[in-house]
């Protein structure tokens, strides 16, 4: 998994010096950013995994919030009544409250790790969906050039043939029409050679693709055992 980027927004240098040193500690510890809400302002548009929002100071907390996206994974560690908390619940989806009692430091680790894994999961889906979209594309690109090799071919034969008609007569040509003329035949063969490795791959692929389904069908079925 590659290094998580963690941000720690708070105002009480102990929660952060504490929060820090027992992430340190661990043996993944994440890349860890931390930040007073004076200057939030110059970093909220750089992206983080997770962010951490402790203690800050009175109406810092509302400002910060309202900044965040709603997708942004966030565990608040900042104090909050119920009616407040199931409201930013609703625009924060991804938001987890951990209470500052006692253990507050071994839960938010818990579920800090819980919440970059899943970030970790979110990326990795969206890289592969991604990816098979871009296939699909080459996918349908593959078909085309399928359907459309015999119109092609035949182009190719017929510029193929005129232009060694067109050879055959190398009196009738100025020298500049006939050094052409060379060049489209020339072209025209080299198309050609290419269309013909694409026919070649297309039936290896074919072959293959046949082969593997008549594995899978002859593979024999394992038996339900019986109790």
């Amino acid at each position: 998994m590659r290094s998580a980027s963690v941000l720690i927004l708070t105002d009480e240098t102990d929660f952060a010096r504490l929060l820090t040193a027992c992430w340190q500690a661990e043996k993944h510890a994440p890349g860890i950013t931390v930040l007073g809400s004076d200057l939030w302002k110059d970093h909220e548009a750089v992206p983080h995994d997770l962010v951490v929002v402790g203690p800050l100071r009175d109406g810092k907390l509302s400002e910060i919030l309202r900044s965040l996206e709603p997708a942004t994974a966030l565990i608040l560690c900042a104090p909050a009544d119920s009616r407040e908390l199931n409201h930013l619940r609703g625009k924060y989806p991804r938001l987890v409250h951990v209470p500052l009692r006692e253990d507050w430091t071994q839960t938010l680790l818990l579920v800090a790790g819980e919440s970059l894994r899943r970030t970790e999961a979110l990326r990795v889906a969206r890289q592969a969906e991604s990816k098979a979209s871009r296939n699909e594309q080459y996918a349908t690109l593959g078909r085309y050039m399928t359907d459309m090799k015999h119109s092609v071919n035949n182009a190719l034969t017929s510029m193929i043939g005129n232009a060694e008609l067109l050879l055959l007569e190398p009196g009738q040509l100025s020298k500049q029409s006939l050094a052409q003329i060379k060049t489209i035949h020339s072209m025209a063969l080299r198309i050609n050679e290419i269309m013909q490795r694409f026919s070649s791959l297309a039936s290896e692929m074919k072959d293959a693709e046949n082969a593997s389904q008549a594995e899978t069908e002859e593979a024999p079925a394992i038996p339900s055992r019986r109790r």
